[in-house]
């Protein structure tokens, strides 16, 4: 399986994990809590990152689980 963000996005049976640049959706969750849920955890194996969609269809939130080049200092 590649490496691809994940993107939660609005679906007619709810709301939906899709990989980027994916025509179909990777599962279909009732609330978008779950579908947080389900496509963090797959974003958080592949080391990538996962985009938040509003009902709207604009990214309302994004969270970055891959090896980030500019870390910030703490």
């Amino acid at each position: 399986m590649s490496k691809r963000n994940q993107h939660i996005v609005p679906h007619d049976d709810g709301w939906a994990v899709r990989g980027a640049g994916s025509r179909r959706a990777s599962s279909i969750h009732d609330t978008q809590q779950e579908a947080i849920s389900a496509g963090r955890e797959i974003a958080r194996n592949q080391g990538t990152e996962l985009f938040i969609h509003g009902r709207d269809g604009r990214i309302r939130e994004r969270d970055s689980h891959g090896g980030d080049p500019f870390p910030p200092r703490g």
